[in-house]
This record gives C-alpha cells, sequence and structure tokens, in this order.
C-alpha cells in the first residue's frame, strides 16, 4: 500500500532555478550545493548562517563532488573539472566524450569507493544520444550507452548494488556493483517500471537502509521506494517538476530537493511560484552523505 502525505515543509532558497538540479550536502560546512544547469550557475547555500551565493559558471555543469577541503570535482558539458572552492577557478581532471558538442552532463553521483558515475545527454534530449560513465581518478569507463536522459544514479549503503534510470523510458534499473572499485558486477535488470505512469522519474538518493527517495518529474511528488522497489509513500511538493533530493543537516536526517521552471506556461508559474527553489520536506529520515570523491 502507498501512503500519500500533503507537503508540510518549506522554501530553503526561493531563487528560481530554470533548472535546478545536482543537489549535495557539505556535513563539514553545512552548506547545500546545487546547480542550475539552465542558468550556468553554482548555487550555494549554508544552512546554519543562511548565506546564499550563486557562482557563475563558464558553461552548463550539473554534478558536485566533494574531493577535500578546497577542492570540488564539477561536471560539464565540457567533461569534469576540479573548482577551487576558495577562487572558483577550475582546471580540467577528464574529457567524457570528445568532440561530442551536442551533449552535456545531466545526473551523477559518488560511489563508497571513491568513483563516480555521471551521466551524459542531448542538449535537446535526443533519444538515445547519451551514456552513463564509471570515472575513477580520472580514468572513464562507459558502462551503459544509448540513454536518452540518464537520472536517479545512486548506491546502496554498502555499495554493492547501483540504480539508474532512463528518464524517457520509466524503468529504474537496479544493477550489482562491486563495492571495492564501483564497478559493475553483473546484468542490470528491472526494479520498478514506472513507464506507464504520469510523470518521469527524475533525481534519487539511497539512505541507509537501502530505501530509494525518488523526485518524480510533471507529477508534484517525491516517492518514497522500499529495497524491492515498491512505492511505500508519496508526498506532494508544490512544484510540478521536483528534480533531485539530498540529504541534508548534520546527522542526514532531512530531506531537501532542487525543482525546476523550465517549460511551465505563466498560468502554472503563478499558481506554483516556488518553482526552480530548493525545497525541503520537512520528514524525518535516516540519510547519508555522498562520499567525497577520490583522486
Amino acid at each position: 500500500m502507498t501512503y500519500t502525505h500533503d507537503f508540510r515543509g518549506k522554501v530553503l532558497s526561493g531563487t528560481n532555478s530554470l533548472l535546478g538540479e545536482g543537489p549535495t550536502y557539505d556535513p563539514d560546512t553545512d552548506t547545500v550545493w546545487w546547480f542550475n544547469i539552465l542558468g550556468k550557475e553554482l548555487h550555494e547555500l549554508n544552512l546554519s548562517t543562511g548565506r546564499k551565493q550563486v557562482h557563475d559558471l563558464p558553461m552548463m555543469a550539473s554534478v558536485l563532488a566533494r574531493v577535500d577541503a578546497g577542492r570540488q570535482l564539477i561536471a560539464t558539458e565540457e567533461g569534469l573539472f576540479l573548482r577551487d572552492v576558495g577562487t572558483g577557478a577550475l582546471t580540467l581532471h577528464a574529457l567524457l566524450e570528445p568532440g561530442q558538442t551536442g551533449n552535456r552532463s545531466n545526473d551523477g553521483r559518488t560511489h563508497v569507493s571513491g568513483a563516480l558515475w555521471i551521466g551524459t545527454m542531448g542538449k535537446r534530449a535526443e533519444t538515445g544520444a547519451g551514456a552513463i560513465y564509471h570515472v575513477a581518478a580520472g580514468k572513464v569507463t562507459k558502462l551503459f550507452d544509448k540513454v536518452s536522459i540518464p537520472n536517479s544514479i545512486c548506491f546502496s549503503p554498502d555499495g554493492t548494488i547501483g540504480y539508474y534510470v532512463d528518464s524517457k523510458a520509466g524503468l529504474l534499473m537496479r544493477v550489482p556493483v562491486d563495492p571495492a572499485s564501483g564497478l559493475p558486477s553483473g546484468e542490470a535488470t528491472v526494479l520498478v517500471d514506472s513507464s506507464d505512469e504520469s510523470g518521469d522519474i527524475d533525481g534519487s538518493v539511497c539512505d541507509v537502509n537501502g530505501h530509494i527517495w525518488n523526485a518524480r518529474w510533471g507529477s508534484g511528488f517525491v516517492d518514497h521506494y522500499a529495497p524491492d522497489g515498491q512505492r511505500i509513500e508519496r508526498y506532494r511538493v508544490p512544484v510540478a517538476q521536483p528534480t533531485c533530493p539530498v540529504f541534508i543537516g548534520r546527522n542526514a536526517d532531512r530531506l531537501a530537493f532542487t525543482s525546476a521552471r523550465e517549460g511551465l506556461d505563466e498560468a502554472t508559474l503563478t499558481s506554483q511560484p516556488s518553482s526552480g527553489a530548493l525545497l525541503e520536506l520537512a520528514i524525518a529520515v535516516q540519510g547519508s552523505f555522498d562520499p567525497p570523491y577520490r583522486m
């Protein structure tokens, strides 16, 4: 049985991104980071002080992973770059798809091994134009090809299971993973088939119990799945296009999510003024933090 809950949360940052995506949280600084992909912006919100900053980027970017106190790894349309936290300076780390200027990065997440899974897609969401890659210490390995909109990349707490989806297909996939390397150790199988439902499976995170929390684009819900793929809870949210959840707070016991304004008409934007904001669901969760990317 699926239990549906009304929204009792709040807006954490009202900056209305055209395509808010890729949120992550740094417990050392109590800071949430996320992107406005189409606006070429990196957003930073310190939860302790409430200080908000927006950093302009020279390219579209979608995923950030902590490396250490002074460096971050960001995935962009031009490859993976190391970012100096203090200055914002970018240094090329690895190319994902050399010469494919029609693609950009999309969803991704670090594995307990320190490797990064990162997806690419066509800038116009062309069918089958993207792929999902494994990146370890700068070495890039293609895992899955002919992906249209890669999303929901996340991992079980012990690193033995990986999840991903092509949002156009609506099939949330489950694949065994080597916890030491972050590479698949078996074939992917379908965990959730939502191809006949409204909305699309977008970004996901996995909690300490192996449950999956998913933002369902176009439906106005954040969904909660058990490890066997059963959807056990739905949370209504005040935006039609939630994009990706993130565990926040020093104990990872809070859940926030990004959202988007892209493609919404004026009537929808008027009725949903928080579209594009960073919101909090205001429920108790048992989350975990994304591991650092290992150089």
